[in-house]
């Protein structure tokens, strides 16, 4: 094995890539799986853009928060979420993450400073500006990660939770994850804008655009502005330029699309691939490593399945529970 060139040791590569695969044979798994009809409501698939959530992830701790998207199978699992309590909560069990009563687009684990999936577009940010606020008046260095889509960035809330945060200086860091489409728009027709960055700057937000496919990428620039927000730097906006897999949700026949894109962005795209290929180059970790995990991960989505199908449904008696917090 060569000298370790990238910024993480060996032991933290293994976890981010482990991180990534797990993401992707969930999402892999519930396209399959969903397509059975045992899964109630919607869902929407985050498969291609590991490389994002992960990256940013890998430099959070738990006091940390994060606000997520509809999307946020893959933002879930990065902040430590568990993966057999999230199946069961997309499968409706009352083992799961939530009790059962969240389902896919509103799965919470506060303890992993998870804030929450949630299914209207952009209200993350408002949440995480409250998070980032509160951190700030504890002053114990957590910040708030806010995460949506191409789409999403064009609501009054994310764009007034970016002048908020501003005029707060508070530790808030924006994640557009542009996959350039808004469900079905394309970013050309519905972005006034060339560059988000330029938008983050007429709030005084300082920016930068990544490739999103690329977890080094994401990696290097998510701990840079993350640091300036825990040191009291104030906010900051990410760009990620990624791909996505799948449509904007299971069943989605994505005639948006130009003929073969989906194929190319499997083929040359796939940021497990990049991973991949980066670290096996450099002689850091070798596929045999690399193929013990995919096989540990297979198994572990397996058994979750497995467990979610038999985990019993919530009962009428639990109907009532969790609505109010006592204090």
């Amino acid at each position: 094995m060569s000298n370790n060139p990238f910024p993480l040791p060996k032991e933290k590569l293994l976890e981010a890539y482990t991180k990534m695969k797990t993401i992707r044979e969930f999402e892999e798994r519930l396209h399959i799986e969903f397509a059975k009809g045992d899964i109630p409501g919607f869902v929407h698939l985050y498969a291609g853009e590991e490389a994002s959530g992960t990256g940013i992830m890998m430099h959070l701790e738990d006091k940390d928060r994060i606000a997520s998207t509809h999307r946020g199978h893959g933002h879930c699992i990065a902040k430590g979420v568990e993966v057999e309590g999230m199946m069961a909560e997309i499968y409706g069990k009352v083992t799961g993450s939530c009790r059962g009563k969240g389902g896919s687009m509103h799965i919470a684990d506060l303890s992993k400073g998870m804030m929450g999936a949630n299914g209207i577009l952009g209200a993350g940010a408002p949440l995480i500006c409250g998070a980032a606020l509160a951190s700030k008046y504890r002053g114990d260095g957590g910040v708030g990660i806010t995460f949506f889509g191409d789409g999403a960035s064009n609501q009054g809330t994310v764009l007034e939770s970016m002048n908020l945060a501003a005029v707060w200086n508070l530790p808030v860091i924006f994640v557009v994850e542009n996959n350039g489409y808004a469900e079905s728009t394309s970013i050309d027709y519905a972005v006034a804008v060339d560059s988000y960055i330029d938008r983050a700057a007429g709030f005084g937000i300082p920016g930068v655009t990544v490739d999103g496919t690329d977890f080094f990428a994401v990696y290097e620039a998510a701990g840079e502005i993350i640091k300036r927000a825990r040191e009291g730097g104030g906010p900051a906006f990410l760009e990620c330029k990624m791909v996505r897999f799948f449509g904007h949700f299971e069943g989605d026949a994505q005639t948006y699309r130009a003929p073969g894109e989906n194929e190319d962005n499997r083929a040359n795209k796939d940021c497990l691939k990049i991973f991949r290929s980066k670290v096996t180059k450099a002689g850091v970790i070798s596929d045999a490593e690399l193929k013990k995990i995919d096989d540990a991960v297979l198994a572990r989505i397996e058994a979750s399945v497995q467990k979610a199908k038999a985990d019993p449904l919530p009962t009428a008696k639990d109907l009532l529970t969790d609505v109010y917090v006592s204090y």
